[in-house]
């Protein structure tokens, strides 16, 4: 990052695959809790080592937030967190339950590939925390989930269905995807507003089909990653809440104004 940017955060963004035999999606903002704009396209990358390597790029004369699509912490060996749980009934009514995470699910080689990469950063001088205050400052690394956080930000009623899900059609995520497309869009007027990220969700998802939809989904949820960071550091615990602990796992995320 350019060295006149040292009295600006870096908000990064990582939609991390539980496998590094998938690519991970890695977006940065660059800005103030007033605002920020994208830097550059959002990138996919390959292992760990390389998105570290990003981060310390976009974070080398700037205080950063990496927000994680991807359990951090996970100390159960079945079952679910108890943070999966308590986040899964607040968000029942919008069907934005978490996914059950646990060591024999997600671990190979004994290894979680989340706690991994907290491992890295620390060893970079990130702090990893359960939360992101308002204003905070430093190198910062949290676990979050794009699904509530979008209920929360967009308004929404209803989680998004723009996955590949068994029995969900073409055209209901082709909608979704449009939906999606234009909350983000009006990011550009939010508080915080997000700007330089037209061209992405401008993205015609009509024409991407198999591998270039998934990349394409990668790219943009690590933009919704790194605007949660941005968000939360705008807003802090006045709309956002953690559930669980770092301890035994969990999830930070804005919500709605219960």
């Amino acid at each position: 990052m350019d060295a006149s940017a040292t009295s600006s955060t870096v908000y990064i963004g990582i939609d991390l695959a539980w496998s590094d035999r998938n690519q991970s999606g890695v977006a940065c903002l660059l800005g103030d809790p007033t605002g920020a704009a994208l830097v550059g396209p959002p990138a996919l990358l390959d292992d760990l080592e390389a998105i570290v390597a990003r981060v310390e790029g976009y974070a080398a004369t700037c205080p950063a937030i990496v927000a994680v699509d991807a359990p951090l912490v996970v100390p159960n060996l079945t079952g679910r967190r108890p943070a999966d749980a308590a986040l899964s009934a607040a968000f029942r009514r919008y069907e934005a339950g978490a996914h059950p995470a646990n060591r024999r699910l997600l671990a190979r080689d004994g290894v979680v590939r989340g706690e991994r990469l907290v491992e890295l950063l620390i060893a970079r001088g990130f702090r990893h925390v359960e939360r992101i205050d308002a204003e905070a400052g430093g190198r910062l690394v949290t676990e979050v989930f794009p699904h509530p956080a979008m209920i929360a930000i967009f308004g929404l009623e209803r989680t998004l269905k723009y996955k590949a899900r068994p029995g969900r059609s073409a055209g209901v995520r082709l909608e979704a995807w449009r939906r999606y497309q234009a909350h983000l869009a009006a990011l550009s007027n939010a508080d915080p507003p997000l700007r330089g990220h037209e061209a992405l969700v401008q993205t015609d998802v009509a024409a991407l089909r198999g591998r270039a939809l998934k990349a394409y989904e990668d790219r943009v949820d690590a933009l919704m990653c790194a605007y949660i960071a941005l968000y939360a550091h705008r807003w802090g615990a006045a709309r956002c809440r953690t559930f669980g602990n770092l301890r035994d796992g969990y999830i930070f995320t804005p919500v709605p104004q219960w």
